[in-house]
This record gives structure tokens, sequence and C-alpha cells, in this order.
């Protein structure tokens, strides 16, 4: 028997991250993507890279500090990935800098939208900033001093700020150092008077930075970007019994965390550059130095202000199944389930499921998790609307959700003010799963009207998310999701569900089980295969459960679109295991569980990725997908997808993935099939009401010399 612990059979899990981002910058440098979508996608990778460094990378310092030393999967200590992922994140620091400069910026000024340099500009336009810089930014900038009475100020994560290198004019010395923090309140970007011309509000800053020195001869100035260790720790303990003050309290030291990155300009002075390092307290290797504008999420910026439908993906919105508007929702449900694909189906009718429900007589409570939702969620507006007509709402609002903490205690506070019973989430939990539940009388009946998702609550990123969500009467899903309210929100301990599974503990154990059924299947010469999708696999023991059915010949088919740390190609350990990883036009973040089960297919979906947090430490779901023509739909989502040959790269047994070589081949992008299929039943659609329109139209009125009174 094969020991499938050797650290050989994995991959480092940050590297396979890496490797995730620089499947992202391929899209940035890849031609057949639009301009400004090339340059999107440029965008993202910082965006990535900025919150692993924030979270990962400073996670894997804490431990060093405290002389953790124990290695991962792969055989790693946290000194020793450091040591290795520093190095990779350099290099791709260094190609995110060759693709701006050697293709999206000379593209953009080709097509007209030029990123004007400081050096370039014309006298008009330096009158122009002058005026700007006085008005706008002058009086919001405060340079700081660095000498024996004032020492090294505080630098707020995630800032651009310039360091400056001084002469007094009556001094020979070069000695004088300070800082000034580049200011937020006027954008990153900033129009000039020519059309389709900008320039960075760092550059207008180091333009007229004499003015802020009078007497001072500015020998040196650059510009630099700095990052913060942001992982935010909850205790699990009880000593602090309000999570929500405690997240609070959380997020205002969180901003004093220790510095993790720096990355400056490459022209910066050798005396600057020491006084910054040693002023920061960063190592040497967290250091990058780059050939171009600092932190590239400019770029999002800039092309907020460029209007150039053209260069953009053809504007595209989800198909909206009339089955499932307002006044005929609850009726469409209770005939029948149905499956929504998002973003190729709208996600408007999960919206208007919540809006409906909160202003029918009929309803009597709504239900919901909420994870992350958008900045105006219309949601919130209808869950605070039903509160306030005197239904009965109940929401769990995981205020420890990354990077959205912050928004989420802002509407646990205001659906609070509104009459909703709220429920923070769980200490040392986070409540991951996507569910929400209507109750409603109908007749002598009570009905629960129930959604289960693989994706957020969010009415912004269902438009470039994909996500799967099941709208279904079914009695005992409904009596499930109920039971798990109750866990949630009380003390309920029940002692079986009867079709959903919930981590921590039962998704783990319901996949072992269903993997075991597939090498049972297989060793008995069955026909059997294992049909997953999900955004990372980083667990171990659930990599050796598909190793082990590798080894029984169960055929495996994962498409996972980041994190893998499993291998592919390792003799009798994984030769019958494919990865594929689609990165294109959305996101692709769907959970699906396909398990062959001798020719009788059974379909799952979930919120869950096959990650330790996930299946450990988090409350997330698995359902099943019981009608027999929405489990088939299941699957043939997942056979496109896995037909994919145009945005799919595909894991070799050296780690790499590579892009399928299409040469004989008719091209096929999933994401763009979904497209045209939408479209298709949205033309269908208007042509079928067209019909119905001109018919009522033309409809024949009764002949009044007929009939009437005997």
């Amino acid at each position: 028997m094969t020991d499938l612990k050797q650290h050989k059979y994995y991959v480092n899990r940050e590297m396979s991250w890496l490797a995730f981002n620089k499947r992202v910058l391929e899209e940035g440098r890849d031609t057949q993507n639009p301009i400004l979508e090339r340059a999107n996608f440029l965008a993202i990778t910082q965006k990535n890279m900025d919150e692993w460094f924030m979270v990962r990378v400073a996670s894997l310092q804490q431990q060093m500090f405290v002389g953790h030393d124990k290695v991962d999967a792969s055989g790693l200590s946290p000194k020793q990935q450091l040591i290795k992922i520093s190095a990779a994140a350099g290099e791709q620091i260094k190609n995110q800098y060759q693709i701006l400069n050697r293709s999206i910026i000379p593209t953009m000024k080709k097509l007209g939208f030029s990123l004007v340099h400081k050096n370039d500009l014309t006298n008009a336009q330096v009158n122009f900033l002058k005026k700007f810089f006085e008005k706008e930014l002058r009086p919001v900038l405060t340079p700081m001093a660095i000498d024996s009475t004032r020492p090294f100020p505080f630098l707020a994560n995630d800032t651009l700020n310039i360091g400056v290198r001084l002469k007094k004019n009556d001094e020979k010395s070069e000695k004088y150092i300070a800082v000034l923090q580049v200011p937020e309140t006027s954008g990153r970007v900033i129009a000039l008077p020519e059309e389709n011309q900008v320039i960075l509000v760092e550059d207008v800053v180091q333009l007229f930075l004499d003015a802020l020195f009078p007497g001072y001869t500015i020998k040196e100035s650059n510009v630099f970007h700095i990052l913060r260790d942001m992982e935010l720790d909850v205790a699990d303990d009880e000593d602090t019994p309000n999570i929500l003050q405690e997240v609070q309290s959380k997020l205002q030291e969180r901003e004093r965390g220790q510095v993790i990155r720096v990355i400056v300009s490459a022209n910066t002075g050798k005396m600057l550059m020491t006084q910054l390092i040693k002023a920061l307290q960063v190592p040497d290797d967290r250091i990058y130095e780059v050939s171009g504008p600092i932190d590239l999420t400019f770029i999002s910026s800039w092309l907020k202000v460029i209007d150039a439908p053209t260069l953009e993906y053809t504007s595209f919105h989800g198909y909206e199944n009339p089955d499932l508007t307002a006044d005929k929702i609850f009726e469409s449900i209770r005939k029948r389930d149905y499956l929504l694909h998002h973003p190729y189906d709208s996600f408007k009718p999960v919206v208007q499921f919540i809006q409906t429900a909160a202003i029918d007589d009929d309803v009597l409570a709504i239900k919901m998790t909420l994870y992350r939702v958008s900045g105006n969620s219309p949601i919130i507006k209808a869950l605070s609307d039903a509160a306030q007509r005197g239904k009965q709402v109940t929401v769990l609002l995981e205020i420890k959700a990354r990077f959205d903490e912050e928004n989420n205690v802002h509407w646990a506070r205001e659906l609070e003010q509104k009459g909703v019973h709220v429920v923070y989430g769980l200490r040392g939990l986070k409540v991951h799963a996507k569910m929400a539940m209507v109750v409603r009388r109908e007749s002598d009946t009570i009905r629960r009207y129930v959604h289960l998702a693989t994706g957020n609550y969010n009415d912004v990123t269902a438009n470039f998310y994909t996500d799967l969500g099941l709208l279904t009467v079914d009695s005992e899903l409904g009596a499930d999701v109920a039971s798990i309210f109750n866990i949630l929100t009380g003390y309920s301990d029940p002692s079986f569900f009867h079709q959903l599974h919930m981590s921590p503990n039962g998704i783990r154990e319901f996949i072992y089980e269903k993997i075991n059924v597939e090498i049972k299947n297989a060793k008995a010469g069955k026909p059997s295969g294992i049909k997953m999708k999900f955004n990372s696999l980083s667990d171990e023991r659930m990599i050796r459960h598909l190793y082990e059915a590798s080894e029984a010949g169960v055929p495996v088919e994962l498409i996972v679109r980041g994190i893998t740390m499993l291998k592919v190609g390792i003799p009798k350990v994984s030769e019958t295991i494919a990865v594929h990883s689609i990165v294109g036009r959305f996101l692709e973040h769907s959970r699906v569980f396909i398990f062959h089960n001798d020719d009788s297919p059974q379909v799952y979906l979930s919120s869950a990725d096959l990650m330790t947090r996930n299946l450990d430490r988090r409350v997330e779901l698995l359902f099943p997908i019981r009608n027999a023509g929405l489990s088939q739909q299941v699957i043939n989502i997942f056979e496109i997808m896995w037909a994919d040959n145009v945005k799919t790269r595909v894991l070799q047994p050296d780690g790499s993935f590579d892009k399928i070589d299409r040469r004989g081949l008719s091209s096929v992008n999933a994401q763009e099939m979904f497209i045209a299929e939408s479209m298709v039943k949205q033309i269908e659609l208007k042509q079928q009401q067209d019909r119905e329109n001109t018919q009522k139209e033309f409809e024949p009125i009764n002949n009044p010399f007929i009939g009437g009174e005997s």
C-alpha cells in the first residue's frame, strides 16, 4: 500500500496560489481579450496579490516569529515557505510590469488613451495642474520630517507615500529625509484638459513638491507603497461575550499591523532606501523594486474614466425567467424546482424572492444567512421592510467575512434598528452557508420556500461570478433548513438531516462516503467516476481520498479555479486524475459534486471548497439536486466546462498549467457558450411576448349583431 502522506505528493499551497494568479495574469497578456479587459485582469492580479500578502504571507510570518516550525503537506517550514514564495512573488511582480510597460500602456496610447508622465507634460498642462495642486492637493498634504525629535511617522496600510531626500539651501549636507502620504481625496487618476489623457496623483504631488519645502532643495523623491498584516484574529474563548464589539475592536488593531511588503521605484537612491527599510522594519526579501507606477490598482481608477464599450466585453444581462416574476414566483416554485445558473440566469429572481416575501401578507417569516452583500443591497432593504411590516425576520450576518467586516458591522446595526433579529455568527466558526427560507401560510398549511446556493447574496458580484442556486418547496429540504437555522440562532442538536449535509464534519464525511462507493464500484468492475468543481483544493486528507480513488482506477475530473495541492500523473497514485482550471470573463465560483454511482449519477451543490477551513472550521452546506431534469442540467454544465479548450489550462505532472493545443479542434469557450444559450432564450422569450401582444391587439371582439336578448 502506497504511503500517501509523503511530501512529494503535494504542492505547497502558496506556490499553487501564485500559479493561479499567474493564470489571471496570462489573461492580461492575451491579445484575444479586449484591451480594457486585459488591463482589468492586470489590476485584478495586483488586488489578489495584495490580499494574499496581507493574510497568507502575514500568517506565515507570524508563525515564524513565534517559532512554529511544523512543515506543511509539501514538507516546507514557514521560514522555507517565506523564502520560496518571496522569490516567486518577485518574479510575478516583474512579469506584471512587463505586461504593463510593453503591452497595456503602449496599446492604450495607440488607441488614444494616454497615461501621461510628469516629464512629458506641456506648459499648458503644467499650468492646469499647478492650479489643481494649489486648490485640491496642497491643503491636505502633510510633509513629515524625520530626525532626532521627529521619529518616522506611522504609515497606514495600503497607502501610497513619497519619500523625499533634501538639502538645506545654506548647507552642503543632503541628509534631510521627509515622508508624506499621497492623499486619496482627489482619486488616484487626474484627468487632464485634453480628452482621454490622465496623470497619476502622485506625479502631480512630485511635480510641485518644492512648494512644500521652502528653503530646501529636493535631491530625490520616490513613491512607495506599503502593506501591513491584516489578518483578523477573533478569540474563540468565552472571555469576550460580545462578538460584535470584539470585531470592531480588532478592526482598529488590524490597521496597525506589522509591515508585510513594500514596493518602491527601481530608481530609489541608496540613502533613501536604507532609511525606509530601517524605519519600516521589513525584511529585504519583502521589498520589491519596480519600473513604473507603484500599485497597479491605479488601473481600475483609470478604466472608470474611459468610455469605450467597443474595447470591452460585449454587454450582457442574464435571462429573466418569466415564471419567477414577483406576481408568479411562489406559485411557480410550488409547482416545481428551479435551478439558476448565474450570471447567465439573472440574479433578479433571487432578489425578487425576498422582496416579494417582504410585502406578501401571507408570509409569516423570512430567515437568511448573509456573508457578503453589496454596498447598496436591495436584499438588506427588503429584509428591513419585512420587519417593519411585522414579519418575523432573522438574519445570520457573518461579521467575520474577511475584508467585509466593516461593511457587515454597518449592515448588522442597520438591520437591528429596523427590527430584524440579527445573529452575528458563531464564535470559532464562520458561517459561509448560503440559504434563505420564506415561511408562508397557504390555505390550511404552512409552507417553507427555500433558496440554497453556491454563492453570496450579492446583487453586484452575481453579474460576474458564476454560481448555481436552487429554488424549491421540497419539504425535506425545508425541514433541514429550518433545523439549521435553529442550530445557528438557538440551542438545537438534531439527530439527523433528511437531505442536507453541514460542516463542520458533515460534508467531509459525506464526500468520503461517496468517494468510497466509487472505489468499491471500480474494484467490482462497475462503472465509476467522480466529477467535482470548486475554487480550491488544499485539504490534505481529501486529496488522499482522491488518490485512493485513482489507485482503484476511478476516473476523477476536477475543475479547480484556484489552489490545488494535488499532483497529477504520479504512477499508481494519481494516474486517473485530471485537473482543469478555467480563467475567463467571469470568475468561476460554483461548487459542484457529481458521483457516477453505477450509472445512476448523484448531483450535489455546495457553498464549500475542499479546504480544511471550509470542512472543519466553517458552517457550510452541501445539498442534492433531486429533480432528474435539473440534475442532468448540472451534469451538462460540467461537461461543457470540461470540454472548454479556450480558457482552460490543464494541470501537468510537473505542476505547470498549460493551455490546450487546439490545432485541428473546434474552439469551445464554455462561458461564451453559456452566454449564447442565454441570449437565445432571451430572444425566444421576446418573440413569444411579441406574438402574444400582437394576438391581443388583433383579437376580434364579439359581433354586436349576434346574440343578445331573445
